[in-house]
């Protein structure tokens, strides 16, 4: 705490009890000069701030951690000899003053105000030493806090790099699978394909250990792949995407597209005969973001080899990516439909900051622990 926010509020106390005096003096018919009582009051509660001060300098981490044996041994003289100091050095503060019968000595003023005062002055002195024992504690279940906090934050870092470390060899796999299939047939398309597949592999690294990025950013990678699926299938996909412009700067987590558009590809598109359709959807609903990717196919397999039930490595990633980013503040869903239509949706926090996710991560902690408790 700043020393002049401290000292303040042993000023505001010294105007209350003087206060109180006055009015007391006023209601029993003898006056008293307001300045007179206020400055005896100011002197006594700045002798108190001042101790106090150096208390919490000197002896605050001893007084956090004393235990009922050294509160007993050590603290309950160090109360008096404190409150008997105080006192003693009010009355040479206030001499001037002539506080008390006008002819007393400084040792019979000093026994007059101990008697009459020394309560108050351990009831004050007590009160501080509980008030540095909460405010440590205060301090301390802080600090705790924000550890924990850290190393959850730290956590959270370690496993987004290593699901993104999943994540990218396999669409490497994949992408060269396609590729290579084209070497003996359509050399020239395969070459394309390795140049696309590069570009994306140069935005990848350009974004280093970016954990979210633009939405408009996303897309563009999405797109490249999906010039690489064109390739592949030619003439057989009609494809689009429709991203409100309101959105197209919000934040969604890196490579978090691309293996919802890896499986709409794999099970849906290349097993559907004929043409296909897949597209990509964005917009702002009630206040989130929410992206649909759909594509036409078999609907949902029913077995977990494919990754659409939660158990490949692509659907799977990006529940855990999204789980690790925004906590309970997300929803993915699958939804089939009965000509075959599959549709990823996301519902995700609209933001354009990191900080309102980083916000939106907090509160999530805070609520989860708040449940627990």
């Amino acid at each position: 705490m700043h020393p002049v926010v401290f000292l303040s509020g042993w000023l505001v106390l010294a105007t209350f009890f003087a206060l109180q005096e006055w009015a007391t003096s006023r209601a029993w018919n003898y006056h008293l000069e307001f300045g007179r009582i206020y400055l005896l009051w100011v002197i006594q509660f700045l002798l108190w701030g001042g101790i106090c001060w150096i208390m919490w300098w000197k002896l605050g981490e001893w007084i956090q951690r004393a235990t009922l044996r050294s509160v007993l041994l050590y603290i309950v003289p160090l109360s008096l000899a404190v409150s008997v100091l105080e006192e003693v050095v009010w009355v040479g503060c206030t001499w001037h003053f002539r506080v008390g019968h006008p002819s007393w000595s400084f040792r019979h003023r000093v026994v007059f105000f101990l008697d009459s005062e020394l309560v108050d002055n351990l009831v004050i002195f007590w009160v501080v030493f509980l008030l540095f024992r909460g405010v440590g504690y205060y301090q301390k279940l802080r600090q705790k806090e924000f550890k924990e906090m850290r190393l959850e934050s730290e956590l959270t870092n370690a496993q987004l790099r290593a699901l993104r470390m999943q994540l990218n060899p396999h669409f490497l796999f994949n992408t060269m699978n396609s590729i290579s299939s084209l070497m003996h047939s359509d050399v020239e398309m395969a070459d394309r394909m390795l140049e696309q597949m590069c570009s994306m592999l140069r935005m990848t690294l350009d974004r280093g250990d970016a954990r979210l990025i633009p939405l408009k950013d996303e897309i563009e990678f999405v797109q490249m792949y999906m010039l690489i699926q064109q390739m592949r299938f030619t003439g057989k996909v009609h494809s689009y995407v429709a991203i409100d412009p309101e959105v197209l700067d919000a934040l969604v987590p890196t490579m978090i597209l691309q293996p919802l558009m890896e499986n709409a590809y794999v099970h849906g598109v290349a097993l559907t005969r004929g043409e296909a359709f897949l597209g990509i959807e964005a917009q702002n609903q009630g206040g989130q973001l929410r992206i649909c990717v759909r594509n036409s196919g078999r609907g949902l397999p029913t077995n977990g080899s494919s990754g659409h039930d939660g158990h490949g490595v692509g659907i799977a990633n990006v529940k855990a990516r999204l789980e690790l980013h925004y906590g309970n503040d997300q929803r993915f869903t699958l939804k089939e439909f009965p000509d075959g239509e599959v549709q990823a949706i996301l519902l995700l926090p609209l933001g354009f900051s990191p900080r309102l996710i980083a916000n939106a991560q907090v509160d999530s902690y805070e609520n989860e622990n708040s449940h627990s408790r």
